[in-house]
């Protein structure tokens, strides 16, 4: 195992800068106020005080977190901007229960709930799943409304949400004119990011658009060592080499979302919304082997540039139409085009030889989507209401049901060629595919008031995929599968109006990839158990899950929030990566291997500071914890984690406003824990802790000009993963260093 430091300084950054904003607010809070100016009308002070109070009642009328029977929780648009994100990571980092894999600072981490992610957390895009390929870091927070988190299943959405489903909403038309521009600029040690945004809004009559757009560019020029070891049988040491990765490289990339609503004069609205988003990125980086012990690696040194672009366009049409008795039919259309194109260059060599290899891979691949979905919904209300007020209430529902219709093309094509170099045998190859998904779904589900303490929801939802792929290197591949999830949430709320009770049991399931059914071989260069070829697999099977989550809440004062819950999934048909010898190579291929269990418990705590000293300053404090436990049958413990599952994590926040609401200022700190875990019986890996601590400050210089500073990864602490392979023959091990590393960020907001 690595060496891990402990470092003092950047702990007590961590405390200072957490604390840093609320000792200045109590400063604040125990000067004298200045005498407040004598009024020069009574009457527009009144009237200024009762509009103050209608939209703050407005606003506080509806919680989904607290209010909705299926439990839902909302990140709003504000604490979306908050720190100046330019990646949708970021935001999600902070969130309770969240957790992103991989370096901070760096793309391609992925999103987790419960730990989990590989598909078992569920992420839409306006309700529908992002296609293969589309790289959800690449979205930008500017463009994004809200962000639902959905910890147990709903009938509406699919029940591909073993983990949880998580709901990227964008933005939609407001109605009153808006005009935003920002820009920003981004700084690290090793890399820069300027990023622009644009925002506007309107209405005209009957009609009224939005239109929300930014691009970016992201350059850096990094280092990430690499090193491999191993011992034989007896345990003595056998292999140690260094392959350091010099890498620079830079990426562009932009997003568009124009949205237009019209509503008739039937009270009917119709709602056009599309969403494009571009990027490209070149790379070019080189590796030099130095061994120390035992065998030299296939290419001691290798060269590689990289090219690659990007483009999603989705388009959508919304209908929804008012029946009678508050009924509503909600339809929906759409369609989607995606394209990824790469180029790569290798050329590898031995010993200070002149080269053996140089190989060129074309890629090219191609998404064509079409969707519908359609809702009927109706309000009905059973009984009467007692005309003393007393005796039983009425029952109100909720009903809904619907469809979900979806088909979607892919063609892939790869083409390899090898230069004819002395010492060496060209594998040339030309490879294409396709594949065919078609995805079916009916659903119903009902929310009825049993008394006005207790409600309940219940869902049934069946949800079947047909895929079918061929190609020129494999047989032609069809897969079938369909799951029927019965679904049921409560919510009963304690006669004092501030504690309630959820419970929730869930059917889910994961169904495997496009690419994991499709048996293409993908080569690595230098072949080695801690680095295989990797195959995809026609014979998996959807993984099965069965789910009960429970939670107690308890709500006080204006915005306080204190919160326990606990979760348990039983999983069926558990998947992970096998790893296999085959014509002196090694293969990883996923499989189907028995059953895995896992279990959780989240704390949560978010109040205000006058929830508990009434003069104290407008601070607000936040905290959570996530501890997660998880074992696979088929693998030996201990560790045996499902899905290197993250066993620990932790959020603390502080937000402070000024009286005069000139100045925001707070501070976020996030911990996720990793260590060992074991993947079979002869592989492992092992990540280390992650901490981030990020502050930031908004100033509204006037109505129309902000400026925003931020500054994460304050800690800055390296990132170590290792892939550990161990059999009877012996030991070898690979370390990967992420290098951390500050970002600076300065965003000037204006508004016209």
């Amino acid at each position: 195992m690595p060496v891990r430091q402990f470092r003092l300084t950047q702990i007590a950054t961590a405390v200072f800068s957490l604390y840093m904003a609320a000792g200045a607010a109590w400063a604040e809070a125990e000067a004298p106020e200045a005498p407040a100016k004598p009024l020069k009308s009574a009457k527009p002070a009144e009237a200024a005080t009762m509009q103050k109070v209608e939209v703050k009642g407005a606003a506080a009328s509806y919680d989904a977190r607290r209010d909705d029977t299926a439990s839902k929780t909302v990140v709003t648009s504000e604490e979306i901007q908050k720190y100046g994100d330019t990646s949708v990571n970021d935001v999600l980092k902070r969130v309770p229960g969240i957790t992103v894999s991989g370096a901070a600072g760096r793309s391609g981490g992925e999103i987790r709930m419960r730990g989990l992610g590989n598909g078992y957390t569920q992420i839409l895009i306006n309700g529908e799943r992002a296609p293969a390929g589309f790289a959800i870091d690449s979205l930008s927070p500017e463009v994004i409304e809200r962000i639902e988190i959905l910890r147990a299943a709903s009938a509406e959405f699919s029940t591909q949400s073993i983990a949880g489903t998580i709901n990227i909403v964008l933005k939609k038309a407001l109605k009153a004119a808006q005009r935003e521009f920002k820009f920003s600029e981004a700084k690290g040690s090793k890399f820069s990011s300027p990023s622009l945004s644009l925002q506007m809004s309107d209405k005209m009559g009957a009609a009224s658009y939005s239109f929300g757009g930014n691009a970016w560019r992201y350059m850096y020029n990094r280092l990430t060592p690499v090193f491999d070891s191993g011992t034989d049988a007896a345990g003595l040491p056998n292999l140690s080499r260094s392959a350091p990765w010099q890498d620079q490289g830079r990426a562009d990339g932009m997003n568009l979302s124009p949205r237009i609503n019209w509503t008739l004069d039937n009270g009917d609205t119709v709602t056009s919304q599309t969403f494009i988003n571009l990027n490209q990125f070149a790379s070019n980086s080189h590796s030099r082997t130095a061994t120390a012990l035992g065998r030299g690696p296939d290419y001691d040194r290798i060269d590689s540039t990289y090219s690659s672009h990007n483009g999603f366009g989705r388009t959508d049409l919304n209908w929804v139409h008012k029946l009678g008795e508050g009924a509503k039919l909600d339809l929906k259309a759409g369609v989607s085009d995606n394209r990824n194109t790469s180029d790569s260059l290798q050329i590898g060599g031995n010993n200070g030889l002149p080269p053996t290899l140089a190989r060129t891979v074309t890629s090219v691949g191609t998404e064509h989507g079409f969707s519908t979905q359609g809702k009927y919904s109706r309000p009905l209300t059973f009984g009467a209401a007692p005309a003393d007020g007393k005796g039983e209430a009425p029952t109100e529902h909720a009903l809904a049901m619907g469809w979900d219709v979806g088909l979607t093309q892919r063609d892939d094509q790869r083409t390899q060629r090898e230069a004819a170099l002395p010492g060496s045998t060209p594998d040339n190859s030309d490879e294409g595919f396709s594949a065919k998904v078609t995805r079916l779904a009916l659903y119903g589900q009902d929310e009825w008031n049993l008394t006005p303490q207790w409600s309940l929801y219940t869902g049934l939802r069946w949800e079947g995929l047909d895929t079918r792929s061929d190609g020129n290197t494999f047989d032609a591949v069809q897969q079938r599968s369909s799951v029927f999830s019965p679904l049921m949430q409560t919510l009963f709320k304690f006669p004092n109006k501030k504690d309630q009770l959820r419970v929730a049991l869930t059917r889910t399931y994961k169904a495997p990839s496009t690419s994991s059914l499709i048996p293409r071989k993908f080569t690595s260069t230098n072949n080695s158990a801690t680095d295989p070829d990797r195959r995809g697999n026609p014979h998996l099977k959807p993984e099965l899950a069965l789910g009960l989550d429970a939670s107690f809440e308890h709500y006080w004062g204006e915005g306080g929030l204190l919160s326990a819950s606990a979760s348990m999934r039983r999983i069926d048909n558990y998947t992970h990566q096998g790893l296999l010898y085959e014509n002196q190579r090694w293969v990883s291929t996923s499989i189907n291997d028995g059953r895995a269990e896992t279990r959780g418990i989240e704390l949560e705590a978010k109040f205000p500071m006058r929830a508990l000293v009434e003069h104290a300053p407008a601070l607000d404090l936040r905290a959570s914890v996530s501890r997660n436990w998880s074992r696979v049958e088929s693998v030996p413990g201990p560790d045996n984690r499902l899905d290197q599952q993250t066993p620990l994590s932790a959020t603390l926040g502080i937000d402070y406003k000024s009286p005069s609401g000139v100045l925001t200022t707070g501070s976020s700190f996030s911990f996720r824990n990793g260590g060992l875990v074991r993947v079979s019986g002869t592989q492992g890996g092992y990540t280390s802790v992650r901490r981030d601590l990020d502050v930031y400050a908004l100033w509204k210089i006037d109505t129309q000009n902000n400026l925003r500073v931020a500054v994460s990864n304050l800690l800055a602490q390296d990132y170590v993963m290792e892939s550990l392979y161990n059999d009877s023959n012996g030991t070898s091990n690979r370390t990967t260093v992420a290098g951390g590393e500050t970002q600076l960020r300065v965003t000037v907001e204006k508004r016209f």
